[in-house]
């Protein structure tokens, strides 16, 4: 069950369409790794999954399984399984048979058949309800059966086309943890399409950013929350800070001062927007003890910067500050653009709104896009 997948160069174009729906997608998705493919509605996510699945040929391209194209194959020829956001299970057979499904059409003798089918049921937390109606369960042990009846056609990659997002946020988490489990279990190769970052952080190992049929980034969790490859992949990602301003010396200048880049970076001179994660900054209260995700052991080399703090949103258990910097700010460099940053703050300490803040951006958090 566990089998590379490339995609190289897939283009897919609709005939009544004027933009391609996929346009020269390469993506490589490791054997027993987790890829979750990332994008706004209409950036071609389902499109890219169909295509791997091979319920829409693909326009140009190749699908490589294990280094053999397999575009030109029948779906059931591909090694392929795919859940759907909607279950799609057989409402005239039970649970067991459902599971069962796959080995029966392949010839697997009944009962072989049914011992495998309790096997899976079993990996996702269903043992037992084998004699059931499927009318009989709620929506997560729906899309638990339908992730069963997948595994148990022991598929070379599992296809996930956004199974959790009619589920309520608690239904979600289980479903994450179970995908773990099978994951640690049989170690498949997954490709999860989801709108959800978090989501997407969650369960996979890598991020693919799509937009518009474009393939913006494929890097780890990490790289894609810190090191966008572009501001639309940044603000897709969400919880971040950005600041316009130039590249000059191996640091960005703008209404902040001068900003230290990190020499892994692309310091090369020139227009340069910084970004930095809400809880990467740094923030300690002027006259008070330090506080935030680099209050201690921070880089002074960095320098710190001077704000007023203009907003404080609750979020649960926790604050976001939006500091404000520059002409209008507390003390700021005077003649500049004002420059706004949010920063998240622990549980139990003391700021107010209009409260003055020194700001630290430590340079291995800060990461720059160009235009």
């Amino acid at each position: 069950m566990t089998s590379h997948l490339l995609l190289d160069g897939v283009s897919k174009r609709f005939s009544n369409d004027h933009a391609p729906a996929l346009d020269a997608v390469t993506l490589d998705v490791a054997a027993g790794s987790c890829t979750a493919i990332l994008g706004p509605s209409g950036s071609g996510k389902s499109t890219i999954l169909r295509v791997m699945a091979g319920l829409d040929p693909v326009t140009s391209g190749q699908v490589l399984v294990d280094g053999v194209d397999v575009a030109g194959l029948a779906p059931e020829r591909r090694g392929m399984g795919m859940v759907f956001q909607r279950p799609l299970l057989f409402p005239h057979l039970s649970v067991l048979d459902n599971v069962a499904f796959a080995d029966r059409v392949s010839g697997v003798p009944r009962a072989v058949a049914r011992v495998n089918a309790e096997l899976y049921l079993d990996m996702v937390q269903l043992g037992g309800y084998g004699r059931r109606s499927v009318r009989e369960l709620s929506g997560g042990q729906e899309q638990r059966v339908a992730i069963a009846r997948a595994l148990a056609a022991r598929p070379r990659v599992l296809l996930l086309d956004e199974p959790f997002s009619a589920l309520d946020p608690e239904l979600r988490s289980d479903m994450h943890a179970l995908i773990d489990d099978i994951r640690s279990a049989l170690s498949p190769t997954i490709v999860l399409v989801t709108h959800d970052r978090d989501e997407a952080s969650a369960v996979a190992d890598r991020i693919a950013v799509l937009h518009e049929g474009e393939l913006l980034q494929h890097d780890t969790v990490d790289g894609v929350y810190t090191r966008p490859a572009s501001l639309r992949v940044a603000r897709l990602m969400g919880g971040l800070n950005e600041v316009p301003g130039i590249i000059v010396d191996g640091a960005h200048v703008s209404a902040l001062g001068r900003v230290r880049l990190d020499a892994g970076r692309d310091v090369s001179d020139g227009p340069a927007t910084l970004v930095v994660r809400q809880e990467a900054v740094g923030v300690r209260a002027l006259g008070g003890d330090a506080f935030g995700a680099d209050a201690f052991g921070r880089d002074a080399a960095a320098g710190d910067v001077v704000g007023k703090v203009t907003g404080i949103r609750h979020l649960g258990p926790r604050r976001l500050l939006t500091i404000r910097f520059g002409a209008a700010g507390a003390e700021g460099a005077a003649g500049t653009a004002d420059v706004e940053l949010n920063a998240e703050l622990p549980p139990g300490q003391g700021v107010a709104v209009g409260s003055r803040v020194a700001v630290t951006l430590p340079p291995a958090a800060v990461s720059t896009v160009r235009a």
